[in-house]
């Protein structure tokens, strides 16, 4: 028996900037998944898990299946079939899975076990040789094509590399930086407004599509291809929406070196400025706090009770996808008592929680 872990991540910076080949901050956090694991003979992937259930996968019947949409069955079944389509080698196991990640928090549980399954067959059945990024991408194809989430690779990167890390990935360059908010006398902690992101892949397509038709507006199939300036340069009408996430896109494109930059120097006050101008254009610009396919407005409102309690004393912003989910907020250590008291009093106990950077 073996025992393989892996964390969960928050996005610091790069709010959908990845699937547009931008620039994202990314780190590991504390939270994990684990299994216990034992190769079998049955050419069957079976699983054990209080939160994802019992599952059995013969590796015999990989294709795609769209009733498995948004399952953790279409995850094992995915990176199973991303093995074989990069010619590695897959074969049966049985695992017994624990978690601290909370589900559908915005703390890429999806992402953190799809990596999991990806590691353990290259720990069973290729030698531990398949490197970290064939591993991230594997995963992010098993969640893309068969679980059907249209988004980036950010949190498989983070998954898989297991640190805080900058990535650009339209030059392909990887950093790893070392972070403490610790160390700049800050607490960072998320808050679950509630909801649920069911029934919002339509409103998350929309964000990449929107941003792609700009692009192909400048014969470009990406953002990350397409000069700002030139961009800027036109007269756009900010009314529309393709525009406004577009000009997200560029300024948090040239956002998320100077945070990294602050990070890296231990600069809190100015890692928080720029924090809270990556919340404003995502509110503002992006767009991703409210959708017209529910009328769930608790992260609105999660957002709005932290500017009120931040306000000149830290920095807020949606975290992740958006439209549900959890605000991420970064304080002094002296005030993070009094916040969570006063998130928890809207959003129920043990709603707000203190995330480490790993």
């Amino acid at each position: 028996m073996a025992i393989l872990t892996v964390p969960g991540r928050v996005e610091l910076a790069g709010n959908h900037t990845d699937h547009q080949h931008g620039r994202v901050l990314v780190s590991a956090i504390h939270l994990c998944i684990q299994a216990d694991f034992t190769a079998n003979s049955d050419s069957v992937i079976r699983l054990r898990s209080q939160k994802y259930g019992e599952m059995n996968i013969p590796l015999n019947q990989l294709s795609v299946r769209p009733p498995e949409f948004g399952t953790p069955v279409s995850m094992v079944r995915g990176v199973a079939a991303a093995f074989q389509d990069l010619g590695l080698s897959i074969g049966g196991f049985d695992a017994t899975v624990t978690s601290t990640l909370p589900i559908g928090v915005g703390l890429s549980s999806s992402a953190a076990f799809s990596v999991l399954i990806a590691r353990i067959l290259n720990t069973l059945y290729n030698d531990d040789r398949v490197e970290n990024i064939v591993l991230a991408r594997a995963a992010h194809t098993a969640e893309k094509v068969h679980f059907g989430k249209p988004s980036g690779i950010t949190s498989q990167l983070a998954c898989v590399f297991g640190h805080t890390l900058y990535v650009d990935l339209k030059t392909n360059e990887f950093e790893r930086i070392e972070a403490d908010f610790g160390s700049m006398g800050l607490s960072m902690c998320l808050t679950n407004t509630g909801g649920t992101h069911d029934g919002l892949s339509t409103s998350y397509a929309r964000i990449p599509a929107d941003m792609k038709y700009i692009a192909n507006l400048f014969d470009e199939g990406v953002l990350a291809d397409v000069d700002p300036e030139e961009f800027r340069a036109k007269g756009w009408d900010p009314s529309n929406r393709p525009v406004r996430r577009a000009m997200h896109f560029f300024d948090e494109n040239e956002r998320v070196p100077k945070m990294r930059d602050a990070l890296k120097a231990g600069d809190g006050e100015t890692y928080m400025k720029l924090m809270n101008e990556s919340g404003r254009s995502s509110e503002q610009l992006l767009n991703n706090i409210v959708t017209s396919t529910t009328d769930d407005t608790r992260l609105q409102e999660g957002l709005e009770l932290s500017a009120s309690l931040l306000e000149g004393k830290g920095a807020w912003r949606v975290h992740g996808g958006g439209f549900a989910g959890c605000v991420q907020a970064l304080m002094p250590r002296e005030y993070y008592s009094f916040y969570r008291s006063e998130m928890e009093k809207r959003f129920g106990s043990g709603s707000c929680f203190p995330i480490q950077l790993v």
